[in-house]
């Protein structure tokens, strides 16, 4: 079994945080999982909270609203805001915290994502900049545990992929 590559950068220069992260899946399955809200919604949140996608419409200029549960059912929301799709290939979107009417959160930071995808002999690599507008606002992110999360959340991918094989 091939080691999979994962890494995760903070650019304090550019504001920018750097996840590089190898998927023992083809390309179009794991497209989908950052795409599709029903594939979303079984790993797009850390353990023990679940993400629960209110409504989503996956086109430039599009959004996904969607909370991360809790297991005693407290909700935190977060929009995404399709910016630019190019399928199988790169995907942009603005991320921000939100309210339950979809109204953003202005004490929070948003920030830019863009997603590469490329695919080598059924390993998908998924290349992620995650741009924010000042150093105050990547600090509060790593603060608030987006690290140790996302790494579990794409972790969660991980599993979730390996159910999906014939």
């Amino acid at each position: 079994m091939k080691n999979l590559l994962f890494d995760f950068n903070v650019d304090k220069t550019t504001n920018t945080v750097f996840v590089n992260r190898e998927f023992a899946a083809e390309l179009s399955l794991v497209w989908d999982a950052f795409t599709k809200q029903e594939i979303l919604d079984q790993w797009w949140a850390p353990k023990p909270l679940t993400s629960k996608t209110k409504n989503m419409d996956f086109k430039v200029g599009g959004r996904r609203f969607y909370a991360m549960v809790s297991p005693e059912g407290q909700e935190h929301y977060s929009v995404q805001k399709f910016t630019s799709i190019t399928p199988k290939t790169n995907l942009k979107w603005l991320s921000s915290f939100a309210d339950k009417d979809e109204n953003i959160n202005a004490e929070f930071p948003t920030s830019e994502w863009e997603l590469n995808f490329s695919e080598d002999n059924g390993t998908t690599k998924v290349a992620i900049a995650i741009k924010h507008k000042k150093l105050s606002d990547i600090e509060m992110h790593i603060q608030m545990g987006f690290k140790e999360g996302f790494t579990m959340t794409l972790n969660e991918l991980d599993t979730l992929l390996s159910t999906f094989k014939k």
